[in-house]
C-alpha cells in the first residue's frame, strides 16, 4: 500500500477493503474473532481464498492473528478496528474536510426497564473475564448488567486485582463462580476469551448473540515480577479496547424501550 498521507493511500484503502469478500471478512471479525476454517465455512469459500484475502488485510495492518491456546496449530484472526476507522477518517478527510469521521459518546438509555446483559467466559474465572466484568459495568456507568465465570473457576489472581485497581476499580472483593451457576439465566450477548472454553461453550436461553475474543491467559504460568505482571497490563489494555467496542456495539442494539435486541 501507499506511505500513509500521501494522495494515493486513501485509495488504497478503500480498493482494498471494497472488495466484495475481504468486505465480508472484515464484517465477520468486527464482530468477533475467527479461525480461517470458520470464516471459509460462513462464507462459502474455499479456506486457501480466505487465507489469501486475511494476507491481505494483514500486511495493511488491519487484521492480525494470535496462536490458538486450545490447538496451536490454528490461530484466531482479530480485527484492528481503530486502525480501520483511521482508514475511513483518513479517506473522507482527504476528499472534503467537512467529511472527516467525529466519534460520538456512548449514550446508552440509562433509564430502561432492563440493562443489556453481558456474560464473560474464561477457563478459571480468575482473571480475563473478571476483568472484563468489571470494566464493562464502569465504562458503561452501570449501564450494562455483565457477569463472568469460568468452566474450572479458580481464586481471584492478586495480578488481575492489582491492575484493575489501577484503573480505579476494586475486585478484591469479587468471587470466582462457575459458568453452570448461569446456565438457565438469559442474556443478551454470550463473550468467551479463552480459546479452550469456547470449544465446550454452552448454549444459553434465548439465542444470545456470542462472540468470541482471543485473548492470552495472563495467569498461565506467568513470573511473580514486574515482568509477569505486565502480561496482566497487557491482558487489561487489550480488553478495555474491546470493551470500549462492544459499548458502542449494544448501544446500536438498544431499542427505545430499552429492551436490548437479541438475536434470532
Amino acid at each position: 500500500m501507499a506511505v500513509a498521507g500521501s494522495p494515493e493511500a486513501p485509495l488504497e484503502f478503500l480498493q482494498l477493503v471494497a472488495d466484495p469478500l475481504r468486505w465480508q471478512l472484515l464484517c465477520r471479525l468486527a464482530q468477533s474473532d475467527y479461525r480461517v476454517g470458520e470464516l471459509a465455512a460462513e462464507e462459502g469459500k474455499a479456506q486457501n481464498l480466505v487465507s489469501y484475502h486475511l494476507g491481505l488485510l494483514r500486511s495493511a495492518g488491519l487484521v492480525s492473528a494470535r496462536r490458538s491456546s486450545a490447538d496451536g496449530r490454528d490461530s484466531y484472526y482479530r480485527l484492528d478496528i481503530a486502525r480501520l476507522g483511521e482508514g475511513f477518517a483518513a479517506a473522507g478527510k482527504t476528499l472534503h474536510p467537512a467529511l472527516q469521521l467525529a466519534r460520538s459518546p456512548h449514550d446508552i438509555h440509562k433509564a430502561s426497564r432492563r440493562r443489556p446483559r453481558v456474560l464473560f467466559l474464561c477457563t478459571g474465572n480468575s482473571a480475563r473475564s473478571q476483568m472484563a466484568e468489571a470494566l464493562l459495568v464502569d465504562r458503561s456507568g452501570g449501564a450494562i448488567d455483565a457477569r463472568s465465570a469460568g468452566s474450572h473457576p479458580k481464586p481471584l489472581h492478586p495480578g488481575a486485582v492489582r491492575v484493575m485497581f489501577e484503573r480505579g476499580i476494586d475486585i478484591s472483593g469479587k468471587r470466582t463462580k462457575s459458568l453452570d451457576r448461569f446456565a438457565h439465566t438469559r442474556f443478551d450477548r454470550v463473550i468467551t476469551l479463552c480459546d479452550r472454553v469456547k470449544e465446550i461453550c454452552p448454549e444459553f436461553p434465548g439465542a444470545p448473540i456470542t462472540a468470541h475474543w482471543s485473548v492470552p491467559d495472563p495467569a498461565a504460568d506467568a513470573p511473580t515480577d514486574e515482568d509477569g505482571y505486565s502480561m496482566f497490563v497487557s491482558c487489561a489494555d487489550d480488553i478495555e479496547s474491546r470493551v470500549h467496542l462492544l459499548i458502542a456495539d449494544v448501544e446500536c442494539h438498544v431499542e427505545p424501550t430499552g429492551r436490548a435486541h437479541v438475536a434470532r
